[in-house]
């Protein structure tokens, strides 16, 4: 029987010639990650309960500062600080204000095959390029950094085959919602998502970033797609050689198979307060909104800046609305100065933010009072997710909240 995509990575990982779903395996970590979110707990647990108190390669390590940054407290001050001292001590990377920690992963470290440990959910974003990243809590972070290896079950795989084109203003966020919506948020539970199929050529590298970034909100250990040209190329333009190529075996073992045809997808919303309940946007036009929001390790790439920028170009944000955008990296923000596009978000009445976590994360900027209504790009939308724990947070497309932001509703972006 022949291996997948995310085996041959643990298989690589483990020195191993062959993994099987199922087993438990001991593997080496690539790279480790961490933000502000969590950092301090795992300084506190390497500092106060390991009797070894050494970090395994200071090269591999990470910390960056991207949830509340600038800092809106004493607390996250403190926070910040201790960071910033361990690391400086340490000799580990250190990032503060260049942007989501995700994205800043994928322009400065990532290459395909590595296997990268993160204490945050959303690192299986590197599937992208094809690279096994997975979430982890602040002891399992601190195990690995400390020791270089991790260990772990071989999860099953689950395979998505896409197939068509996107019809205009459909995106690949629109799919994941529609995905997401369809197996459930327990439907890949500790499964791997693999993309494939006949589209997946005509995805961008952002499209497969949104795809893979919101996997773990049905439950996945991880996703990936195969490292093809344009991974490789990715990779490359940004200086690094190096890297693991692997693909599934056709005779490789899937749990589950789903077929999706693009030109089926349809302008997404997830409602209140569940990523999976999902609707069109073209039947939620009576929904009033507060506040929309741009940005997120999900849809705050230059892709989804320039879609914005597009509908929102000569019009006015509705007097009713506030829409905040933070784009993903210093680098993507720089691009969009470029590029002019911030110059049309300043003139439609938008507030353009520093790259940061921002609304998703509901920490520092833009957070929502009682009864009031978000759209927004971000990557949940539980209870209480960006503000009063009575606030309604629903999950569209950049394309979906630009042009709601305009009307004052839920607005299908192809009307």
């Amino acid at each position: 029987m022949g291996m997948t995509i995310g085996e041959k990575i643990l298989a690589r990982a483990c020195n191993k010639e062959e993994v099987k779903p199922g087993e438990i395996i001991t593997a080496k970590v690539d790279l480790c990650m961490t933000n502000d979110a969590t950092t301090h707990i795992s300084i506190d647990i390497f500092q106060n309960k390991l009797k070894h108190k050494k970090i395994f390669d200071p090269n591999k390590i990470i910390f960056i500062v991207d949830h509340n940054i600038p800092s809106e407290s004493v607390k996250t001050a403190e926070v910040q600080l201790k960071m910033r001292n361990f690391a400086e001590e340490q000799g580990v990377h250190f990032y503060e204000g260049d942007g989501v920690c995700h994205q800043i992963m994928l322009e400065d470290f990532v290459v395909p095959g590595q296997l990268i440990v993160a204490a945050d959910s959303h690192t299986c974003s590197y599937g992208s390029i094809g690279a096994f990243g997975t979430g982890v809590g602040s002891t399992d972070f601190t195990s690995a950094m400390n020791t270089g290896e991790m260990w772990m079950m071989v999860p099953e795989t689950i395979k998505f085959v896409l197939e068509g084109e996107f019809k205009p203003n459909v995106y690949a966020r629109d799919l994941i919602l529609k995905i997401i919506g369809d197996i459930g948020t327990n439907g890949a539970n500790y499964k791997i998502m693999e993309f494939s199929g006949p589209a997946v050529e005509k995805l961008t590298i952002d499209d497969r970033i949104v795809l893979c970034n919101m996997a773990v909100e049905a439950g996945a250990k991880t996703a990936l797609f195969e490292a093809d040209e344009k991974a490789i190329q990715f990779v490359k333009g940004r200086g690094r050689e190096e890297m693991y190529l692997f693909e599934s075996d056709e005779d490789a073992h899937y749990e589950k198979v789903y077929h999706y045809n693009l030109a089926d997808i349809e302008p997404m919303v997830a409602k209140p307060h569940f990523v999976d309940n999902w609707d069109l946007a073209a039947n939620l036009g009576e929904v009033k909104i507060d506040q929309c929001f741009i940005g997120s390790c999900n849809n705050g790439r230059i892709e989804e800046l320039r879609v914005a920028a597009d509908i929102l170009k000569g019009k006015k944000v509705s007097s009713s609305v506030k829409l905040l955008i933070s784009p993903a990296s210093k680098e993507i923000y720089l691009q969009a100065i470029n590029e002019g596009l911030i110059d049309i978000f300043v003139e439609c009445g938008a507030l353009v933010m520093n790259p940061n976590c921002s609304v998703c994360w509901g920490g520092c900027q833009g957070v929502i009072g009682e009864g009031e209504v978000l759209l927004s790009t971000g990557t949940r939308n539980f209870k209480g997710r960006a503000g009063h724990a009575d606030s309604f947070v629903y999950l569209a497309s950049a394309a979906t909240v630009a042009a709601s932001a305009i009307t004052g509703r839920i607005t299908d972006p192809r009307r």
